[in-house]
């Protein structure tokens, strides 16, 4: 091998990683920082040179990975709702008890994805409205696909039969996952993040919420029809 060669065999690794691993590197570095920051000083405080020096990147790499600080934080935001997502359907397969069990399970492992660090709320929950519309557009996207798990739940559990009920699942669904996300929003603003005990309250809050949407599913389900 020529000394070319071994130049370009170091170049194409360094710390054993190739270009495409340090990118990734880099890109988990930078939403890492920028985790930290928005949850202590907020969206708008916080700047793209302090998430570069937090992550120990330069500017260059930034924008190598992300067009601007709104794109940053979409990312943010995605990375957060997928490890949310993981935590509620890992949650589900575990669960081997009754419906009832099941919404609870569920309801529960909602909950801890968002309030056990307390930044993860701060970072979805207080910041992500009005930013942008960008923002907005994933936060919706985040609210439906809850809607549908919360959907599918209901009709994989029997809380309501496949059809024949008069009520459109889907909007009732959305409506739900709203109410459930202003709960921990409001949660989140009027307590101490960082207490088991109003943890627990948020739970029984969320899981109230729910019951009473399911009792009125199943007395629609058990309602006469014409």
């Amino acid at each position: 091998m020529t000394s070319t060669e071994k130049s370009q065999v170091r170049s194409r690794r360094i710390q054993g990683m190739d270009a495409e691993q340090r990118r990734a590197r880099r890109r988990e570095q930078i939403l890492a920082a920028a985790f930290e920051l928005i949850a202590a000083e907020g969206y708008v405080n916080t700047a793209i040179e302090q998430i570069c020096q937090t992550a120990f990147v330069g500017n260059k790499a930034f924008y190598e990975l992300f067009d601007s600080k709104e794109s940053c934080y979409l990312a943010l935001l995605q990375q957060l709702s997928e490890r949310a997502q993981t935590e509620v359907a890992t949650a589900l397969a575990e669960c081997t008890g009754d419906r009832q069990e099941v919404i609870s399970t569920v309801i529960a492992a909602f909950a801890h994805s968002l309030v056990d660090d307390p930044r993860v709320a701060q970072v979805t929950f207080g910041e992500a409205s009005g930013i942008s519309a960008r923002v907005e557009q994933q936060r919706r996207t985040n609210r439906r696909w809850a809607a549908q798990f919360l959907e599918t739940l209901w009709r994989e559990y029997g809380f309501v039969p496949d059809e024949g009920i008069g009520i459109d699942l889907h909007a009732l669904a959305v409506s739900t996952i709203g109410g459930l996300f202003d709960t921990v929003a409001d949660w989140l603003h009027h307590t101490d993040a960082g207490s088991t005990g109003e943890i627990d309250t948020l739970i029984r809050d969320l899981t109230t919420f729910t019951d009473i949407v399911h009792l009125g599913l199943v007395a629609a389900a058990a309602r006469p029809t014409d």
